[in-house]
């Protein structure tokens, strides 16, 4: 047996749960510590420092949500971030202990657990911890700071082997090294952004980081002052000057993401910048230069908010002077297995998961799917797939898409190899038997689970004897 290191914090309400890790975990870890609540959680976490904190999702037995269990680990990673969460959680709670992964949680358990899987979990995670902590290494204490450090690398462009993305690809080689304006347009989801990335990674701007902005997002009221910036005294809240995003990008690339959702109004103020390529910041006078490379996305159709008078026509030819628009999921589907094989890789580093590869069934799953949502909606589709499985390939059992939850959820799946199977009455029944029981029989997770209403769930439960 290896030796016993780190210490470990288990948080949870059930006396006998306690008692049984406390007989346990002491085998692997030099320390042990249970609480019955979080209600000391604060305390015991800067005295007694531990590796690990195996938490419970429930701790009020009238509520049975799990936010409490998402609220703790929250907290636990912006006090001590290199301290490690894992999840404890019962069937009903997967779809929350996904959630709490992707919030930054190790890992999580089912109750009732299988022991050589608990400890495989723990001790990963404590290793994990010990390294980022450099307790091995050296005797350093934890450091209650709160500063979290670690961030995700930003995506790279996936190419694929589509002509349509080939054609994109080489009006980038031609464009990149260019200041020409360019406008990218497609539904959500195809990776706008992304391709903004890549025009500014092989741009002569690329010495600079980009300055992105989601033009959308930002309120009336603001607009001006976050694009333009303003000087100390502009109105109310003004304590400082502030420099605003077209300063901020200076010699770089500026990114208008959404554009297309800017007030017809505020249009006109953006035009005059970008055709004067100075600023004025809100409440000053004096105009200053900004060298930017502009690139623009948004998934409306802005020739036609032209023609509704919702656009304004001058913006659009000055911010269209090149444009490439991104196809769709669905028009590329000789790239959809390839890209979730990519996040396949990912999501299993990420994750800690042992899954290299996809099987021919899941494969064909993914191919049928329409994918509404795109390269966001798949690469969600295979992260929530790696964190659920636990074998070494991902099969048709492990794919969850509203599309395919049933036969009533699936009219919008394109023809393919395998659209009968999907919508035909014995894959229904397998699907809501198979959620029935990964929710323990709790129709409202069952019911989250296929994408589905829990009156619908019912009438299926009885159509088919459940």
């Amino acid at each position: 047996m290896a030796s016993k290191r780190g210490k470990i914090l288990i948080v949870d309400d059930n006396a006998g749960i306690r008692r049984a890790l406390e007989i346990l975990l002491p085998l692997h870890f030099a320390e042990v510590k249970t609480l019955p609540s979080p209600a000391t959680l604060v305390s015991t976490l800067e005295q007694f420092r531990p590796d690990v904190v195996l938490l419970d999702m429930n701790f009020n037995t009238s509520i049975n949500t799990g936010n409490e269990g998402l609220y703790w680990a929250g907290e636990i990673k912006k006090m001590v971030p290199e301290v490690e969460v894992v999840l404890f959680t019962a069937y009903a709670d997967i779809q929350l202990a996904v959630e709490g992964m992707k919030r930054g949680a190790f890992d999580f358990l089912v109750k009732p657990w299988d022991n050589d899987k608990l400890i495989e979990v723990l001790t990963a995670a404590r290793d994990k911890a010990r390294k980022a902590m450099g307790r091995d290494a050296s005797a350093k204490g934890l450091s209650m700071t709160g500063n979290c450090h670690s961030e995700r690398s930003e995506e790279s462009m996936f190419w694929g082997s589509s002509s349509a993305m080939a054609a994109i690809r080489k009006t980038l080689d031609k464009i990149a090294p260019t200041d020409a304006t360019v406008l990218i347009t497609g539904e959500n989801g195809t990776g706008k952004d992304v391709l903004a990335r890549e025009i500014h990674a092989h741009s002569l701007r690329s010495g600079k980081p980009m300055v992105a902005v989601d033009a959308g997002a930002i309120t009336e009221t603001l607009f001006e002052s976050e694009l333009f910036g303003h000087v100390k005294g502009a109105f109310t809240d003004a304590h400082t000057d502030h420099v605003g995003k077209f300063e901020q990008a200076d010699g770089s690339t500026l990114f208008l993401d959404e554009i297309g959702n800017i007030p017809l109004h505020l249009q006109a103020k953006l035009l005059r910048v970008i055709q004067s390529r100075s600023v004025v910041r809100v409440g000053g006078t004096q105009a200053t230069p900004v060298d930017i490379r502009l690139v623009c996305a948004t998934n409306m159709d802005l020739e036609a908010l032209v023609r509704e008078g919702r656009f304004r026509e001058d913006l659009y030819y000055r911010i269209n002077t090149v444009h490439i628009a991104l196809p769709p999921l669905r028009e590329r589907r000789e790239d959809i297995v390839p890209l979730a094989q990519m996040f396949l890789e990912r999501f299993a580093e990420k994750y800690h998961r042992p899954l290299t590869g996809i099987a021919p069934d899941a494969a064909e799953i993914l191919q049928a799917q329409p994918w509404s949502g795109n390269i966001r909606e798949l690469q969600n589709c295979i992260e929530k797939a790696v964190i659920l499985s636990e074998a070494k390939t991902l099969t048709a059992k492990d794919i969850q898409t509203e599309a395919r939850s049933l036969p009533g959820a699936a009219s919008s799946v394109s023809p393919g190899p395998t659209g009968g199977l999907l919508r035909n009455e014995a894959e229904a029944e397998r699907l809501v038997r198979e959620a029935m029981e990964r929710a323990g029989g709790n129709i409202s997770a069952a019911a989250k689970m296929l994408g589905i209403s829990r009156p619908t769930l019912y009438a299926k439960l009885k159509k088919y004897g459940l």
